[in-house]
């Protein structure tokens, strides 16, 4: 197990700095000058010149990528051009806010999707199975957006039942959260009800049922065990899409987020901020999937590493 973590570190490593790579040569190839952006466009050539030096623009693209990966290892992700502050600091003030959010998505999506998934299988071919396959169907066809455009319509404009006031409380996390779980939800009902369905005509089923164990205990200790590998598969992969979906979820919501950061710095050509963005999310990826390897073996011994 420990060499099987180590080697997943290191493999992880190895992305996170493709990932730098990649994202300090992207950024660099979009248009924009930083420094006149700062400045504004009364500046003179020699106040921009002298803004490109302090930022370390004027250097070559290889010094300015050691530069970075040098600040990076001890945890200084540069400062951002907009606001003069550390991009460590601006990232961690909101990565609770979007932790809040992503986590919270993600309950009501395994929740609410291996229930649904559960009694599709139990109720194969019945109104049941039709109702959770067609919900599934829906939610994965509507653009996530759309889905909080029409929840505010319908629960903040004509109900009144909650307020798009950022993050204020506990009411104010349950609209972008249930938004941002809706794919989640029926990709995880689709993948339940595939696996249970297939458990559930196996032959310790049946013995099960003929020993008379309650027919909970059988779906939910017996046969929903045996789909778990799958589903925590893909609950890794849910997460960091979770993450990622945040950019445009809290646009909708006001969600004073990563994602909302992410945007603005797009729009200001904040480089510092989107290479740390970019980093961040590299690494939860890379955690994500970690943790789902290791809980591979904690779910199924006879996993082999």
């Amino acid at each position: 197990m420990k060499q099987y973590i180590l080697n997943r570190l290191v493999s992880g490593i190895i992305v996170l700095i493709g990932i730098t790579i990649f994202a300090f040569l992207l950024i660099h190839l979009i248009p924009g000058d930083p420094a006149r952006i700062m400045m504004g466009d009364q500046a003179t050539t020699e106040q921009l010149e002298t803004m490109r030096e302090q930022l370390g623009l004027n250097k070559p693209l290889t010094v300015q990528y050691i530069d970075y990966i040098r600040g990076v290892v001890k945890g200084d992700l540069g400062t951002s051009f907009r606001t003069g502050r550390p991009v460590a600091v601006e990232i961690s003030e909101r990565f609770i806010s979007t932790m809040k959010l992503a986590v919270s998505a993600l309950i009501i999506a395994v929740v609410a999707g291996v229930i649904m998934g559960v009694l599709a299988a139990k109720y194969k071919n019945t109104f049941v199975d039709v109702a959770v396959t067609s919900i599934a169907t829906l939610g994965i066809s509507l653009p996530g957006f759309w889905v909080g455009l029409m929840f505010i319509q319908i629960f903040v404009v004509k109900f009144g039942i909650f307020k798009l006031s950022g993050e204020t409380g506990l009411t104010d996390l349950m609209l972008p959260a249930l938004t941002l779980s809706i794919v989640a939800i029926a990709s995880k009902s689709r993948l339940t009800r595939t696996g249970m369905v297939e458990v559930l005509s196996a032959d310790y089923i049946r013995t099960a049922r003929a020993k008379g164990l309650k027919e909970r205990v059988i779906l939910f200790r017996h046969a929903l065990r045996n789909v778990l590998i799958p589903i925590v598969t893909s609950i890794g992969l849910t997460m960091a899409g979770l993450l990622g979906g945040t950019v445009i979820i809290e646009q909708v919501f006001n969600w004073p987020g990563l994602g909302t950061l992410a945007i603005g710095a797009i729009y200001s050509r904040d480089f510092p901020i989107i290479q740390g963005f970019i980093l961040f999310m590299g690494v939860s990826f890379v955690v994500i999937n970690i943790i789902i390897d290791i809980l591979y073996r904690i779910i199924d011994p006879r996993v082999e590493y």
